[in-house]
């Protein structure tokens, strides 16, 4: 199965005219409380009790959900959550939401499944499945603030963003316009799609953008990343330079630490050359076990962090969060529930 289907529009599809026309007959205050519904306390239509039994009887066919949770999965004391969605045509999708003291993050995948083929990526390693909506997109943030308040968004699930721009770019502004989450907060993660990044700087909304770089070289990243054999690092910086010219936000660059194969002392030198380019800041995060890719020693993280310190990178090196239950990074695979 690849692209998208011809699967009915779900809920966080529809745009006020197609809520006016689905409630053509209706009082015209009836468009405005659906609205609030949705967006504001992510209500499924029977459970939108102001409305007529009749109407929420229609609705629940009409507004039904896109994605069906398959399961859903807790780790570190129930701070970070993940769920299985699955959509009417069977593809599946992970989300996960993670907490801290200070915000509460949720991780929406913008496919089913992914193309970029990064081999120490659980989601790369099963292909490609479809293109998810804008509404999927949405909704998977719905489902996770119908349990906690979400602060930030993060496009850092399965998938590739810039892959399904239009999608994922529709997904980002109805966030910030329906949702009220501000574009300060939402995230946008890339493996480095260079007509994307440039085509992102033009659309006028400040989100962040972080990029998977994994390798300062093009030997190593055309075999880590191999959309690097299609947009080459030079061409890369060059893209996200015009991306911080434009938007005037920090970038960021996402870094997997692999032990022994990214984390040597030439690979500090070729990262920090690379973020000193750009002004950018470094995320480390130990290597997840996927199949075939073990997790490094602790130690070793901690160690190329401080090699980047001696050369002035600004990194942070984050704690891996739901690893025992596949929701670490890398991990989203669209496993049946339990796997």
């Amino acid at each position: 199965m690849t692209g998208t289907t011809d699967r009915r529009p779900g809920p966080f599809d529809l745009s006020v005219a197609d809520l006016e026309a689905l409630l053509d007959g209706e009082p015209r205050y009836r468009v405005a409380q659906v609205l609030d519904a949705l967006h504001g306390r992510f209500a499924f239509p029977e459970e939108m009790t102001e409305l007529p039994r009749a109407l929420r009887d229609r609705l629940a066919v009409a507004l039904a959900p896109a994605l069906q949770p398959l399961g859903r999965l807790e780790a570190d004391g129930g701070d970070t959550i993940k769920w299985v969605f699955q959509g009417a045509d069977g593809a599946r999708v992970e989300t996960v939401l993670m907490a801290y003291p200070d915000r509460v993050t949720v991780c929406v995948s913008t496919q089913a499944g992914c193309a970029m083929a990064c081999p120490f990526c659980a989601t790369g390693q099963g292909g490609f499945v479809r293109h998810l909506s804008s509404g999927e997109i949405v909704e998977q943030v719905a489902w996770a603030r119908r349990e906690r308040r979400v602060t930030h968004v993060v496009f850092m699930g399965m998938g590739e963003p810039l892959a399904n721009y239009r999608r994922s770019l529709g997904a980002l502004r109805r966030l910030h316009r329906d949702l009220g989450i501000s574009a300060r907060r939402l995230t946008v993660s890339t493996v480095g799609i260079v007509p994307g990044i440039r085509r992102l700087a033009t659309e006028g909304l400040p989100v962040n953008l972080a990029v998977s770089l994994h390798a300062a070289n093009d030997a190593l990243r055309d075999r880590l990343v191999p959309v690097n054999r299609r947009y080459p690092l030079a061409e890369l910086s060059a893209a996200c330079a015009e991306w911080v010219a434009a938007t005037g936000r920090r970038l960021s660059l996402e870094w997997a630490v692999i032990g022994g194969v990214n984390d040597r002392a030439v690979d500090a030198d070729e990262l920090a050359a690379f973020a000193d380019a750009l002004g950018a800041h470094v995320n480390l995060i130990a290597l997840n076990e996927t199949p075939g890719y073990r997790s490094p020693a602790p130690p070793r993280a901690e160690r190329f962090r401080s090699l980047l310190a001696g050369r002035g990178v600004n990194a942070t090196l984050r704690a891996t969060r739901g690893a025992d239950i596949g929701a670490a990074c890398g991990q989203l695979a669209g496993a049946p529930p339990g796997r």
